[in-house]
């Protein structure tokens, strides 16, 4: 038996977590889609988006939960809510695919990709991925109108009304092919994607000579947090769907599995933290903000965390990596390295000087900051 009390922390936990670091996310990236837009920025938009867009529905999910997954709400809610969270996850999970390959074509083919790279073809990839996502859901509503509770209303109490829990034959003929196509088109397919790119970064920056140890080991640290991040929280929901299709019934754990996909929301911010310059300082500034509030507060406590930063530490970077004022980009360069550094900074979201990029990448040593 489904234990309800864990779903409901986990819902509680990523909407606790989840609501706040998007929504500064989501103003960041807009106000640099704003003012000069640049690719990896309008797909990291869309991105925080969806997740919004989730936790926007998430406290019905918490009610459902804490009333033993009896859904209160009028049945038409329980559609769009199902449709919404579905559609979400598989949205979520196109765009880090998308936002994997922009890395990729940026480190492995810097003057090419520079060339051809157009905000125009990031909104287009954005239009075909809402589009795409939501025409799937479109199943979610022949479900509904086959009657979404299975369970007949003389074994059911009049007020108990579940959401899209149990499926009578004639709707899992439907629901189970169409949970198997969205395993293989939606998440499979997309995460060898995301991994091929990932992979091949990490590759690469490996090999470069004169990057400092430091800075690859937090590069590669990233690349692989971004891995787990995507197999971890959509892995399990989607071989559900496989057990659904093999066994012909859903496997008891399939709603822990679920709860686990909305906890990405909560997860992709911190990918952001590390890899966007511009996610660091508004989160700099928020932090100086709170500590000018709380410091009289605290001005008897003497541990390191309570102490002020220095102006010089702030909008440095958890993994250490600078970034260039290039188009679309908001900082300022923050070392004299070697112009191989600039391999590394790939990850920032601001976009790397074209001409020192792709001189280090084919000259590496022969330019100077």
């Amino acid at each position: 038996m489904t234990n309800l009390t864990v779903i409901l922390v986990i819902y509680v936990i990523t909407f606790l977590l989840g609501f706040p670091s998007n929504l500064l996310s989501f103003y960041t990236f807009l106000m640099k889609v704003r003012k000069k837009p640049a690719p990896i920025d309008i797909l990291l938009l869309n991105l925080t988006l969806a997740d919004i867009i989730l936790l926007v529905f998430l406290p019905l999910k918490m009610v459902e939960a804490a009333q033993n997954n009896m859904w209160p709400f009028h049945r038409a809610l329980c559609t769009i809510t199902s449709c919404t969270f579905h559609s979400s996850q598989s949205i979520s999970t196109l765009f880090l695919t998308a936002i994997s390959v922009d890395r990729y074509l940026g480190v492995s083919f810097p003057i090419q990709y520079r060339l051809k790279r157009k905000a125009a073809y990031a909104v287009m990839a954005s239009i075909f991925i809402w589009i795409f996502v939501a025409s799937h859901c479109g199943t979610v509503f022949i479900v509904r109108s086959l009657r979404n509770d299975s369970i007949p209303s003389s074994q059911r109490p009049s007020n108990h009304v579940v959401c899209f829990r149990a499926f009578n034959e004639q709707q899992k003929r439907i629901i189970y092919p169409f949970r198997l196509e969205i395993c293989i088109v939606l998440f499979c397919i997309p995460f060898a994607i995301t991994f091929f790119c990932y992979v091949n970064v990490i590759r690469i920056l490996a090999s470069l000579p004169n990057v400092k140890a430091r800075k690859k080991q937090r590069a590669m640290g990233l690349a692989l947090f971004t891995l787990l991040n995507y197999a971890l929280c959509f892995g399990p929901f989607n071989i559900s769907h496989i057990f659904g299709v093999i066994y012909y019934e859903d496997p008891s754990w399939r709603e822990y599995a679920f709860a686990l996909t909305s906890f990405n929301t909560c997860l992709d911010p911190f990918i952001f933290f590390f890899s966007s310059n511009a996610i660091r300082q508004n989160v700099s500034v928020c932090w100086a903000g709170l500590y000018r509030r709380v410091r009289p507060v605290l001005s008897c406590c003497s541990l390191p965390c309570c102490k002020e930063p220095r102006d010089n530490d702030e909008g440095a970077g958890a993994v250490g990596l600078s970034t260039s004022s290039g188009p679309g980009g908001t900082g300022a360069p923050t070392e004299s390295s070697s112009s191989c550094g600039h391999a590394a900074k790939i990850w920032e979201v601001s976009t790397l000087n074209t001409e020192r990029e792709a001189y280090c990448t084919k000259f590496q040593g022969h330019m100077e900051d």
